[in-house]
């Protein structure tokens, strides 16, 4: 089941600084993934000025699954799936239109459990997994 990255997500821990807390909400209002610094720029009104604060406020984020570090864009979103929520070592899988740029969350039980049962073979240690597909939405194919 596919997730946009419009709606408002779930409970957040309690214990969220300021900092992060905006930077959730930078990216929850966001409707594409943002860049440190893009999330810097919305957030110098706040008296955010250093993308070092911004850069400690995601890995938290992260570490709570509330966010999630897109490598090939090297931009951030926040987690789209409640069930991802906490855990560092859920599977988080996102489509990624090369056209709009729009990017959709879905989690699917068959591949986490495919990957974790491979990383329990080998002995490998899993702390996070992202899968990335890249490629074009529906809305552009039907545009070209």
């Amino acid at each position: 089941m596919a997730h946009s990255h419009e709606a408002h997500h779930h409970e957040r821990p309690r214990d969220l600084t300021r900092n992060q807390e905006l930077v959730l909400t930078t990216l929850n209002n966001a409707d594409a993934p943002l860049s440190a610094y893009d999330i810097l720029d919305r957030l110098r009104d706040e008296g955010l000025r250093a993308p070092l604060q911004v850069y400690r406020a995601l890995e938290k984020l992260i570490e709570h699954g509330l966010a999630h570090r897109l490598e090939s864009l090297n931009a951030f979103v926040c987690c789209a799936d409640a069930n991802c929520h906490g855990r560092a070592s859920g599977t988080a899988a996102f489509a990624i239109c090369s056209g709009c740029g729009r990017v959709d969350e879905f989690a699917d039980p068959e591949v986490t459990a495919r990957l974790a049962a491979w990383a329990g073979e080998t002995g490998f240690g899993l702390e996070r997994t992202t899968i990335e597909l890249r490629g074009r939405c529906a809305e552009c194919r039907k545009a070209a």
